[in-house]
């Protein structure tokens, strides 16, 4: 299945080291195509903004007229790049999608029709040390988090979605443990040679 092209989801809950993972795997691999749903937060303020109401993206309003929007956007994003490059990779949370099997079963037939395979990288971090990331970057749509943050956690699973994990394939679900500089080198390595040889 070298000859197969792929999607790459870079998936945690927030603050684990999603987007610097993602880059510096972008910048590793050959013929990639970078995507960040956060890209999309322009629009999606706007939305906020015209419908007068409040900046809040744990608000009932964001799960109802935005939240799945942004996933059905950056995902058909996705699939139009991959009709003209090998590998796309998108940079978000994913963190229901991933553990709702007919999603990721649809997901899987439509990159089996652009004859793409799938490749969740899940990137592992401790409570704690998502806690301090989410502080030391200081961006508003973690405001209601930081100061709400155990009702925040708890609806957080930081688990491993195990579920993705098919015996038979090396590369369907790798896991990116990334507390610290040296878990993340080594995750680095390891991850990129199993994308690299594209075994399965």
């Amino acid at each position: 299945m070298k000859d197969m092209k792929r999607l790459i989801l870079v998936t945690s809950p927030p603050a684990c080291g999603k987007t610097y993972v993602s880059k510096q795997l972008a910048k590793h691999l050959q013929h990639v195509v970078y995507l960040d749903k956060d890209t999309l937060i322009v629009l999606s303020k706007q939305i906020f903004k015209v419908a007068g109401e409040p900046y809040d993206r744990s608000s009932v309003f964001f799960e109802e007229n935005i939240r799945d929007y942004e996933y059905y956007a950056i995902v058909d994003l996705a699939l139009e790049a991959l009709q003209y490059e090998d590998v796309v990779l998108i940079n978000a949370p994913f963190t229901r999608e991933v553990r709702d099997s007919a999603y990721m079963d649809a997901l899987r037939e439509k990159l089996h029709r652009h004859g793409a395979r799938l490749t969740v990288v899940w990137v592992k971090a401790d409570v704690a040390v998502a806690r301090q990331r989410m502080i030391k970057r200081n961006s508003d749509r973690d405001t209601w988090k930081l100061a709400n943050w155990d009702e925040y956690v708890a609806t957080q699973d930081f688990s491993i979605p195990a579920t993705l994990d098919d015996p038979s394939v090396d590369d369907d679900l790798l896991i990116f443990p990334n507390n610290d500089e040296a878990e993340f080198q080594a995750s680095m390595r390891a991850v990129l040679r199993v994308i690299e040889s594209g075994e399965t």
